[in-house]
């Protein structure tokens, strides 16, 4: 009874590896992609936050080695992620009657250049926004600030992994 569980318990792990890397993020890698690769992202925004080129870069990083198997690699990535932050730009959302401002707004945007070595079909040029609402009374320093950056960044890692390697 114990070698049938054995067994089957090893046919059932064998079928799953097989096939490919799954993951629960609904991440969909082929098998001989084991690599990945995110170079600079240059800071060609008009307003530049000391910083946050490598703050982004970290953050993407971070999110891939989180949600796969891939391994990070500094060249010769299997999977390459490079390109630009385009923009960073506070604007006011709301006034009050006396023409200030009750909330601002913190907008980032990205370029990606996704390269896919195994699978060129895939490769992707695309760009990418979010966005995080204060208070007008607020200034943008400090913590208030890294928060701001850590929520920008998890929704644009995010989408950029769900438009890479999820395909949503």
């Amino acid at each position: 009874m114990k070698n049938t569980t054995y067994i089957l318990l090893f046919l059932a792990m064998a079928t799953l590896t097989s096939c490919g890397i799954y993951s629960f993020t609904g991440a969909s890698i082929p098998a001989d992609t084991k690599t990945y690769q995110v170079n600079r992202f240059e800071n060609n925004a008009l307003l530049v936050e000391p910083g946050l080129e490598r703050d982004f870069k970290l953050a993407l990083e971070d999110l891939i080695q989180n949600q796969t198997n891939l391994s990070l690699v500094p060249s010769n990535g299997d999977l390459v992620y490079e390109g630009e932050i385009t923009g960073y730009r506070v604007s006011p959302t709301t006034a009050t009657s006396s023409d200030v401002a009750a909330q601002n707004r913190l907008t980032i945007s990205v370029k990606l250049r996704f390269f896919n070595r195994k699978k060129e079909e895939d490769d992707l040029e695309q760009s990418f926004s979010f966005y995080y609402d204060y208070d007008g009374t607020s200034q943008l320093i400090g913590a208030q600030k890294t928060t701001a950056h850590e929520e920008i960044f998890e929704r644009l890692t995010q989408d950029i992994f769900n438009a890479t390697l999820a395909k949503w």
